[in-house]
């Protein structure tokens, strides 16, 4: 077990690598005055370049309050939170928006457009980088879609797709402008195993071949093993890391 005052540390084959993730004493609080709670305490952690990591932990615990705080999709309040080098506690909504354009997000309900195609939920998410808009917007996306294996659906609006198809629109969609981290967060609750399986592994290959950092939250504990490392949250507290996590699960 691990001390609250101790980072969780890296495997040693990631040892020399940098670290696009770096937390240091992050407390987080809801509310003001006598209703305020602190729902996230002395969150410790390194995560580095190319690592695939599982977070995990009872509902509640506060993992995805941390991985919106990684995302920049809040502020962080005490503590240190940098992220690709820059540290966003504190941050300004203009710093987080920049930071918000160099992160892949894959949400359990896939968050799609429903009045765009999957072409469209894709090609909006290279719209957003200055640096796409002199190339071929159509083609990358195209692309990416039969990566994802949807090549035939590509004008397929989201109700005539099914839940596994849905969320790998969500990865395709993730993945085309190249991020350099990945954040996900329970991509495979809504799924069955199989199409759970894949919707992972599709992630797992993409994020190696892309050279990308993935931190994926989950209940599922069927794909635990695409992991590089597991850390575990419980009561607003990294507990472990690779100790005993799936014991934990059950």
């Amino acid at each position: 077990m691990l001390q609250e005052s101790t980072p969780v540390t890296t495997n040693s084959q990631f040892s020399n690598l940098e670290s696009v993730i770096s937390i240091s004493k992050l407390n987080h609080y809801f509310g003001e005055g006598a209703l305020r709670k602190q729902v996230l305490f002395d969150i410790n952690l390194e995560i580095n370049a190319g690592e695939i990591v599982i977070m995990t932990g009872p509902s509640g615990s506060g993992k995805t309050t941390l991985l919106t705080l990684m995302g920049g999709l809040r502020s962080a309040q005490e503590g240190s939170l940098k992220i690709l080098g820059q540290e966003i506690s504190g941050a300004k909504k203009q710093q987080l928006t920049q930071l918000r354009r160099q992160i892949g997000y894959i949400f359990q309900a896939h968050n799609l457009m429903t009045f765009l195609t999957a072409k469209e939920n894709v090609r909006m998410s290279l719209e957003l980088h200055d640096q796409f808009l002199n190339q071929d917007i159509d083609t990358k996306t195209i692309t990416m879609l039969e990566t994802v294996g949807l090549g035939e659906h590509i004008n397929y609006y989201p109700e005539k797709l099914s839940g596994g198809q849905k969320q790998r629109v969500a990865i395709a969609r993730a993945l085309v402008s190249h991020p350099k981290i990945v954040l996900a967060d329970e991509p495979t609750a809504a799924l069955d195993k199989k199409s759970g399986r894949d919707v992972v592994e599709l992630m797992q290959k993409l994020a190696k071949e892309q050279d990308c950092t993935i931190l994926l939250v989950t209940h599922d504990n069927r794909i635990l093993d695409i992991a590089d490392r597991i850390i575990y949250m419980e009561d607003g507290q990294l507990k472990s890391d690779d100790i005993d996590v799936v014991t934990r699960m059950h």
